[in-house]
């Protein structure tokens, strides 16, 4: 996977230009220090000095919908491991009292009074709802203070007025503007917004870790047509690894960032983050629909879903041609006899572009003699390994080099085809795709001249999906090197050897679909969260 893109900070706010044109327009996250310190907010709503009693006279008992986690501190995205519930603002501040005063004496964080408030809840709401712990399982999370969608969900617009909407985002057209508050030490599962987002600390600190979209599959989305389907299915606290192996990688991909009382974070849209709240956290976010979304049209996305699973189709189909381990067929070597790596490959077809494109008229001469030593054993492996499919319980060994035309042929039966899809569990597609251009033309043609039925079993019976990938791919590389007149000699004489030359390019066909397929359902189940085998993505 290529590169993340680095997180930029800023120690003053940018203007509205900068930031539209050198941080949203590039979809990369950005923290700006201090920039709410000039807000109402940030010094009537400190913590540590009155401000939980300036917000309980503010907002009083208006009623909001708190989060309930049965897994806190952890608030999982999934509804079956939450739940809403209507709660007195007065009560959660209540609690945020009781927990800043067990700071001071020690004593249990929450009062016998509250507990006795909350238990009035749980007749109110069911059994579930509430329990002696609950304090510690709330969370006011992402409580409308406005609500673009649905003016009724503004369910604290008496604060409105309390903070200001960044100069840099003067003009965007904003979905809403939320309150985060929580009292004791709370944890977000991974997800991602599918819109722009501006978290702001007011009071406390978080720790944001971030992932770009491109680390999706490390994450295992949850599927698509899920009610969390924006949420990661790796469980915070104990990540199982069997169920889960892509995981491993998660760090590589992530970075991590601290904010305190005063800073924000710019979260694009699609940007995977886990978020860590400290004790008495206040923050505020500003959601706004990206430029891209916003200017998509309904009647193109059937065109833009295809464009998009087309581009990342072809991006796994390369993936899934990484560069194989040395341990395949006896450690086979490349075509220059280098260990395969990738280097090793795109060195052998730096050096011979000149070599395989200076001939202008195609040899005609097709000795095995007169084949490169490193050649030669090449075409000798693949020979025997299409031998061996003829009997699989004869071990793979080299073919005599004087083995006549005729022998070849009679051995050449019914052949068992391998439905292989990854290039290092398969040594036939190994050997060709560590041939340089030259090299892979004269073994391709030495193999037709001499063992024609071979070429025809090898072509129709022994490749694999990814056999055929790795061989037409290697065409279009010896196509962009060789002469016209070589190029179309050359397809002659391969396919000479077939009886039925349409049954050849079905084969060829059918392969790469095959190869193509594997690599979309690989698709589905990394960024959509969707097996259609039904296994674990």
């Amino acid at each position: 996977m290529e590169a993340s893109p680095q997180i930029r900070r800023y120690n003053g706010i940018p203007s509205p230009e900068e930031f539209a044109c050198q941080i949203e327009r590039k979809n990369v996250p950005a923290v700006f220090t201090g920039c709410v310190k000039d807000w109402k907010a940030f010094s009537k709503w400190n913590v540590s000095n009155g401000g939980l009693d300036y917000l309980q006279e503010l907002v009083g008992s208006s009623v909001v919908e708190a989060m309930l986690s049965r897994s806190a501190p952890v608030f999982y995205g999934d509804i079956r491991s939450h739940e809403r519930v209507p709660l007195p603002f007065s009560t959660f501040i209540g609690y945020c009292k009781d927990f800043l005063q067990s700071a001071d004496d020690g004593r249990d964080s929450i009062s016998q009074a509250r507990k006795h408030e909350s238990f009035g809840l749980t007749a109110q709401h069911g059994d579930n709802a509430m329990g002696e712990e609950s304090p510690h399982q709330i969370y006011l999370a992402q409580v409308p203070i406005i609500n673009a969608e649905n003016k009724e969900m503004g369910q604290l617009e008496c604060l409105r007025d309390e903070i200001k909407t960044p100069a840099f985002l003067e003009g965007k057209l904003l979905a809403s503007i939320n309150l985060w508050m929580n009292s004791a030490r709370t944890r977000s599962s991974t997800h991602y917004d599918p819109h722009h987002n501006l978290l702001c600390i007011i009071s406390g600190c978080k720790q944001v870790v971030l992932w770009p979209p491109s680390a999706c599959p490390f994450l295992y989305p949850l599927p698509v047509y899920g009610e969390a389907s924006n949420h990661s299915a790796i469980h915070l606290e104990s990540t199982n690894f069997s169920l889960y192996p892509r995981a491993k990688s998660i760090d590589e991909y992530s970075q991590k960032v601290t904010l305190h009382a005063g800073d924000s974070v710019f979260i694009p849209e699609g940007w995977f983050h886990q978020v860590d709240s400290g004790d008495l956290t206040i923050a505020v976010n500003f959601w706004w629909r990206s430029e891209m979304m916003s200017g998509m049209v309904e009647h193109m996305d059937a065109y833009y879903l295809r464009r998009i699973l087309k581009r990342l189709i072809d991006k796994e189909m390369d993936r899934m041609l990484s560069i194989p381990s040395t341990a395949v067929v006896n450690n086979v070597v490349s075509a220059s006899g280098q260990s395969s790596s990738g280097n090793a490959v795109d060195e052998d077809l730096d050096m011979n572009h000149q070599k395989a494109g200076g001939k202008g008229k195609l040899e005609q001469e097709f000795s095995l003699h007169e084949l490169e030593p490193h050649a030669l054993k090449s075409l000798h492996e693949l020979v025997s390994l299409v031998h061996h499919h003829i009997n699989q319980n004869q071990p793979p060994g080299d073919i005599p080099v004087d083995q006549s035309v005729s022998r070849e042929e009679a051995e050449v039966r019914k052949i068992v085809k391998s439905y292989l899809f990854n290039l290092e569990e398969d040594p036939i597609a190994n050997i060709v795709w560590n041939l340089e251009a030259h090299s892979f033309q004269r073994v391709f043609l030495t193999l037709a001249h001499n063992f024609p039925r071979t070429l025809e079993a090898f072509v129709l019976h022994a490749l694999s999906p990814v056999g055929v990938e790795v061989l037409t791919r290697k065409f279009e590389q010896m196509d962009q090197m060789i002469e016209p007149d070589d190029r179309s000699q050359f397809y002659q004489k391969f396919y000479s050897v077939f009886d039925d030359q349409s049954c050849a390019m079905d084969a060829l066909l059918n392969g790469k679909e095959s190869f193509a397929s594997q690599a979309f359902n690989n698709v589905l189940a990394q960024y959509l969260g969707i097996n259609l085998d039904g296994s674990k993505p």
